[in-house]
């Protein structure tokens, strides 16, 4: 018999012989469970996305201004965590070299700020 790949399919180990494998076996090392973050990077770039999703849902609901900032200081607080944690421990928030991230991150915050304190029309 043959798999999908033409190539011919290995009989499992664990199964007796005559039985045919209804579904193939999950692999150990790849479970679909949630993970916890392993690094306090992790920890943070979870933190920052809760308080980033916080503030858009500000922004959509009313206070938009209020949204702008709590993302652009969520964006900054991230950038500063990038910046003392070592690489070992960045997690999810050292994706590019260090100066990016903590560049990208810190400006990306500091312009949402500006600009939410710049732009009038709404309580602050």
């Amino acid at each position: 018999m043959t798999g999908q790949d033409g190539r011919a399919d290995v009989p499992d180990p664990r199964l007796p012989p005559d039985e045919e494998p209804h579904r193939p076996f999950p692999d150990p090392e790849h479970s679909i469970v949630p993970r916890k973050p392993r690094t306090v990077g992790g920890v943070v770039f979870l933190g920052v996305l809760a308080v980033t999703l916080v503030g858009l849902l500000l922004v959509v609901v009313g206070p938009w201004r209020s949204g702008l900032m709590v993302m652009g200081g969520s964006a900054v607080l991230g950038g500063l965590a990038r910046l003392v944690l070592r690489e070992e421990s960045a997690g999810m928030l050292g994706v590019r070299r260090k100066l990016v991230d903590v560049t990208t991150l810190v400006g990306l915050g500091t312009a949402l700020c500006l600009l939410a304190a710049a732009l009038r029309g709404g309580p602050l």
